[in-house]
């Protein structure tokens, strides 16, 4: 398991001074980021190999959001790998010892020349130690989408939405779903699930619907087709 300590940041608080769940979100991220980078195959590694990893979907479960100021401790580890995918948990646990946060994660290895999929390297399977999977209860399959959607104003892909691989950032798009829910709706299970990059100057077209304890917002080209899918519970 690899971890990093961190104190909850006033930038990374709501109005109430709890932990925003793109907070969570990025400290997740970056604690994937930050053990490839520890273990000698982070980014600048990867861009001399002509790879990246690419999240395709993932899932966070939040008991409770941790306040400003308060020390964190946040875990992941790799559980398993396919031919050309990767699966990994993460832990986000407060001052107490308790659990405020988890999440499950499928990822892609690409071949960014080609910009296809590629066969996981002899490194790869050799340097990364998988550990058991974290029991988050049963598989819930595919986002479903509900049969009416609400169409809501279109918007522009600007710089600030891209990361350093030139597309929208996995964040983002959960960020952005994000402004479409009511007021007072407290996030406790989230699940996005991403298609294609949104790059600069990209239009978004977010579509709206209504599910039993949540939301689904879907994020799409003029025609439809996602970029992203996120699911609010």
């Amino acid at each position: 398991m690899y971890q990093y300590v961190s104190r909850i940041r006033f930038t990374e608080v709501d109005q109430n001074r709890k932990t925003t769940l793109n907070a969570i979100l990025n400290y997740f991220q970056d604690c994937a980021t930050f053990q490839s980078e520890d273990l000698g195959v982070g980014m600048t590694k990867l861009e001399d190999m002509n790879r990246m990893w690419v999240l395709n979907s993932w899932k966070i479960q939040v008991y409770r959001y941790p306040e400003f100021g308060e020390r964190v401790t946040v875990e992941t580890w790799p559980y398993e790998f396919g031919k050309m995918t990767g699966q990994r948990n993460f832990r986000l646990v407060g001052e107490d010892g308790s659990v405020a946060a988890c999440a499950d994660s499928f990822w892609v290895y690409m071949d960014t020349k080609r910009m296809r999929p590629a066969k996981l390297d002899e490194l790869m399977t050799r340097t990364y130690l998988t550990e058991p999977r974290l029991d988050m209860g049963d598989d819930e399959g595919k986002i479903s989408l509900p049969e009416d959607m609400e169409e809501k104003d279109t918007f522009l892909i600007h710089e600030y939405h891209l990361d350093v691989n030139h597309h929208v950032n996995n964040g983002q798009y959960v960020w952005l779903a994000g402004d479409y829910l009511p007021e007072g709706f407290q996030i406790r299970q989230m699940r996005a699930e991403y298609k294609k990059s949104a790059l600069l100057g990209d239009m978004i077209y977010p579509r709206l619907g209504r599910i039993e304890d949540g939301y689904v917002i879907l994020l799409g080209d003029a025609k439809g087709a996602p970029y992203a899918t996120v699911e609010f519970r």
